[in-house]
């Protein structure tokens, strides 16, 4: 039997070309149809770098299933492998053979049994909204852009009603495949910014940032929260309804999805 290695990877990407994490079933398909639009997405790039490096035919495991668009500061990923190549040259491998937007920033042996979603304790996104009628043309890929007044109090006032332990049916897309959909949010901010450092310079704008953390979350649930939360701050729901569109599960009582462009994988905690 093989002496099998686990190498987990941490991954930051630029989403925005991409048809998400994760592989999806028409891949195969979609590459030998000529009619089909070739959908490309990050884990399927990793597991061809890998092949291409090692010989094997495997399977990269992702912590979050990132949806098309949605950008991750701190992916992590692991395989498992009967290479011997030392982490490191794995490391310097794979960037040489996937895209620029896409970066192993390290690569380390872990325990044979660790796994990047099942061991996680917690994910932590945020979510960036630009509050005026001009946006920079170094961070359109990566804000909402909402021209509109937007109640800032009403907006705080809300996020209050998603903290805890809730069933989140309200804020899950069709096509969700998690089998409950109890989650527990232990934490959710807002705040405001006013300028966005980029390059080392500093971008001015009216900036929301809403960060979420919770033990799990559900296919869109991340910008299901935030476009309910730009609702309250456009005045057409209530904060104190969002108690009620929990409870009713119901996802045509909460807001519209936001775009996926303004929301990044911030961190898993272990």
């Amino acid at each position: 039997m093989l002496n099998m290695r686990n190498i987990k990877l941490t991954i930051q990407y630029d989403g925005t070309n991409y048809n998400g994490w994760q592989i999806q079933k028409t891949d195969h398909r979609a590459q030998k149809t000529k009619h089909t639009k070739n959908i490309v997405t990050i884990q399927g790039l990793i597991q061809n770098a890998i092949k291409k490096i090692t010989g094997e035919d495997l399977k990269v495991i992702g912590a979050g299933r990132t949806d098309a668009g949605v950008h991750a500061i701190e992916q992590v990923a692991s395989f498992k492998t009967a290479s011997k190549l030392h982490s490191d040259v794995i490391k310097r491998a794979l960037n040489a053979n996937i895209p620029d937007d896409i970066r192993i920033m390290d690569a380390c042996d872990a325990k044979i049994d660790f796994h990047p979603r099942y061991d996680a304790k917690s994910k932590r996104y945020f979510y960036i909204i630009l509050n005026s009628y001009v946006i920079s043309p170094f961070l359109y890929r990566y804000a909402w852009k909402i021209p509109q007044k937007l109640n800032f109090q009403d907006m705080s006032s809300s996020i209050e009603f998603f903290k805890g332990t809730h069933d989140f049916s309200s804020f899950r897309a069709s096509g969700c495949g998690a089998k409950n959909s109890i989650r527990t949010v232990t934490d959710i901010s807002i705040e405001k910014l006013d300028a966005i450092s980029f390059m080392n310079i500093k971008l001015d704008g009216h900036f929301l940032k809403i960060s979420i953390e919770a033990n799990a979350f559900l296919r869109h649930m991340v910008r299901n929260i935030v476009g309910t939360i730009v609702e309250a701050g456009k005045g057409r729901i209530k904060p104190f309804d969002i108690n009620e569109i929990i409870s009713s599960k119901e996802r045509r009582l909460a807001g519209s999805t936001a775009p996926a462009n303004g929301l990044f994988l911030e961190k898993t905690k272990y």
